[in-house]
């Protein structure tokens, strides 16, 4: 079923065939809210440069581009091998052929700017030294949050294409279960992953894959290595794939062989843990009360100690937005955002256990988008 949002006061039906006129009506609606965000800034421009910045407010998904927006006008500035590309992924936008310095370009636009804001989390100091030739008499202003901030809720076009990336993820974990055998290594476990979810239509993963096992396991960013899975210990794959620009991201903890006691005991309160942190989200809570929630299950079991990490974060155009779940996060949550999941036990010279599913907050609380199984699965 399609999702649908309000765009210039029309609703309008969404799913992953968006027409070309619906695609330009969320630009339309982006520069709009871009602008009031501006306006509260009481700044006259915006210099983009981050990616997933760019092509959230222009469509354009090329490797260079630099953006630049006032209250009237619009401008990507690339370079010759985008230049087709830009024209038709961002018509809302007057494209600027440049050579590959960007920043040299934007004083020839000829637009006076007294305040001119930029990303300050993500200009190097080169790229700094550059803009303050480029605007000698301007003001210039770090506004690092000024599209992030409106990334965090995503619209109806955007929510399915995150549920589409799940949907392929949750494929591939089914498909790797049936082919995972002792003495494979972590390394070709991650391979069938990203294999079976370019089949499904994925562009790639959407980060370096976790597989570990074993002691491995109980290193939460354990990347896949050249070691073989064997019998009684845990196998932890953290996962997700890139559809049309978006990102999922998935764990699921699995056990090769006999579990003993304590391997049941520390998988079930990881997922009584997830399952109250699920159970929490909900619009007008902050990240840091949802966080509270989940590791309370943890430490009254005793494994406080070995959560160290918070338990979720947004994703979209990259796989780690804002906001958060943890203990640090005052943001209240909003319908709209897409967020993780994923608390953790995590025991040295042992093992760990990790799982995780993407929910979008709803006007009452939270859909779940994974649908992957979470029960205990042990592989014989």
């Amino acid at each position: 079923m399609p999702w649908s949002t309000k765009v210039g006061g029309k609703r309008h039906k969404f799913d992953i065939r968006t027409t070309n006129y619906e695609k330009g009506a969320c630009i339309i609606n982006r520069l709009q809210r871009m602008r009031q965000q501006m306006l509260k800034e009481k700044i006259d421009a915006y210099v983009v440069i981050r990616p997933e910045n760019g092509r959230y407010i222009s469509g354009f998904s090329g490797g260079e581009a630099t953006l630049y927006v006032t209250a009237e006008k619009a401008f990507l500035l690339t370079d010759f091998r985008y230049i087709e590309q830009a024209k038709g992924q961002a018509p809302e936008f007057e494209i600027i052929m440049t050579g590959q310095d960007h920043f040299a370009f934007l004083e020839e636009l000829g637009l006076k700017a007294q305040r001119v804001g930029f990303e300050g989390d993500y200009v190097t100091y080169v790229d700094y030294e550059k803009l303050k030739g480029s605007f000698p008499r301007a003001e210039l202003l770090s506004l690092p949050n000024l599209v992030s901030y409106l990334r965090s809720v995503k619209d109806a076009a955007e929510i399915e294409l995150i549920h589409q990336a799940v949907r392929i993820a949750d494929d591939a974990f089914a498909a790797v279960l049936q082919v995972i055998e002792i003495g494979q290594t972590e390394d070709e476990i991650g391979m069938n992953l990203e294999f079976s979810m370019r089949r499904a239509g994925a562009s790639g993963g959407s980060f370096e894959f976790i597989v570990a096992s074993g002691v491995r396991s109980s290193m939460p960013h354990a990347t896949a290595s050249l070691k073989q899975i064997q019998w009684g210990e845990f196998l932890t794959m953290d996962f997700g794939a890139r559809y049309q620009g978006y990102c999922s991201d998935i764990t699921r903890t699995v056990f090769l062989g006999n579990p003993e006691d304590k391997h049941r005991e520390v998988y079930e309160t990881v997922l009584a843990a997830q399952r109250a942190g699920i159970k929490a989200v909900a619009p007008g809570r902050t990240g840091k009360e949802v966080d509270a929630v989940a590791r309370k299950v943890i430490e009254e079991a005793g494994y406080g100690d070995y959560f160290g990490h918070g338990l979720g974060h947004s994703v979209g155009l990259a796989i780690h937005e804002g906001p958060n779940l943890n203990m640090r996060e005052e943001r209240i949550l909003e319908p709209g955002m897409v967020i993780t999941v994923e608390p953790g036990i995590y025991i040295p010279d042992w093992g760990g256990v990790r799982i995780e599913d993407i929910v979008v907050v709803t006007e009452n609380g939270c859909k779940v988008l994974t649908q992957a199984p979470k029960e205990f699965i042990i592989l014989e």
